[in-house]
């Protein structure tokens, strides 16, 4: 069974006569997924294995850079850059077009982050970020260090003067996160319940007023594990990791149904050609599968 369907509204994004591919395996804990059309090529990370993996169609995966920071979620700029979380730098950082790294977050109010986990840009040009403490943990996604940061937050480096805020600070474990397609909201998830059993298991959703958000209600639950990584689709539908699969969300946040994946789901991002392919990150494997929507 490929689909769990809670709602007829499901039919819009899910095909019937396609199959789950897997097209890669071999991971230790796959991330970070993000696809670069004009490379026609998927990088992702393997963050214990402190590398970053490139698969083409047709061609096959390689190693695209390690050791690689452990790095964790990465996206793309407006002018095509990596930008990427990592765990063991506890840094956000970005690869120039020469191939060049640059540092773009470090420390707030001169302590250092704690391990910045998945990241996004927002058509304004400011990057936005969660940072947990997952890679300070233990030395297996990271390095074991005490934490300086008196809470795990969200931030924003502001695209003009490259100044860091911290826009949220009331989370357990911020996460996953994404803009709707107008970049008017923002949903971060919060994965607490990862290491305590009563923790948060839910996404909420904020409204982007310039560099504040407000708001910040509980858009929707995750039946099965935690929220991790996210993304929307072109009718704003939200896309989200779940132990047994991928959870499609109407943006009115009734859940329409699951793509149900035979490992645990960390991570996913739209690509091909058309935006229609489904790339999902999950534990050992890179899995695809086309839908009937396109990625935002």
């Amino acid at each position: 069974m490929l689909y769990e369907i809670f709602d007829p509204r499901f039919s819009e994004v899910a095909l019937i006569n396609v199959t789950l591919e897997q097209i890669h395996s071999g991971c230790r804990w796959a991330e970070g997924p993000v696809w670069f059309g004009d490379g026609n090529s998927l990088l992702w990370s393997d963050i214990p294995n402190d590398r970053i993996l490139r698969w083409i169609p047709d061609v096959g995966t390689h190693v695209f850079r390690a050791p690689a920071g452990y790095t964790n979620g990465h996206t793309r700029d407006g002018a095509g850059r990596l930008v990427s979380c990592e765990h063991g730098g506890r840094r956000v950082t970005r690869t120039e077009a020469n191939g060049a790294i640059s540092v773009l977050a470090t420390s707030f109010e001169g302590k250092r982050l704690n391990s910045p986990n998945d990241v996004v840009v927002h058509r304004d040009g400011s990057i936005w970020f969660t940072d947990p403490n997952y890679g300070i943990r233990d030395d297996y996604e990271g390095h074991k260090a005490d934490q300086e940061q008196p809470c795990q937050g969200v931030y924003r480096i502001d695209a003009a003067s490259g100044e860091l805020t911290r826009v949220v600070s009331d989370f357990v474990q911020p996460n996953g996160l994404c803009f709707s397609p107008d970049h008017s909201l923002l949903y971060i998830a919060d994965s607490g319940g990862s290491h305590d059993p009563e923790g948060p298991r839910h996404i909420r959703r904020f409204r982007v007023e310039g560099a504040r958000l407000t708001g910040g209600e509980v858009f929707a639950t995750i039946d099965r594990g935690v929220p991790d990584g996210m993304r929307v689709d072109r009718d704003g539908r939200l896309w989200s990791s779940a132990a047994d699969g991928v959870h499609v969300f109407h943006p009115d946040g009734t859940r329409l149904g699951k793509i149900l994946v035979p490992e645990v789901v960390a991570n996913l991002c739209f690509g091909g050609p058309k935006g229609n392919r489904l790339f999902i990150a999950a534990t050992t494997s890179i899995y695809s599968l086309y839908v009937r929507v396109s990625g935002a």
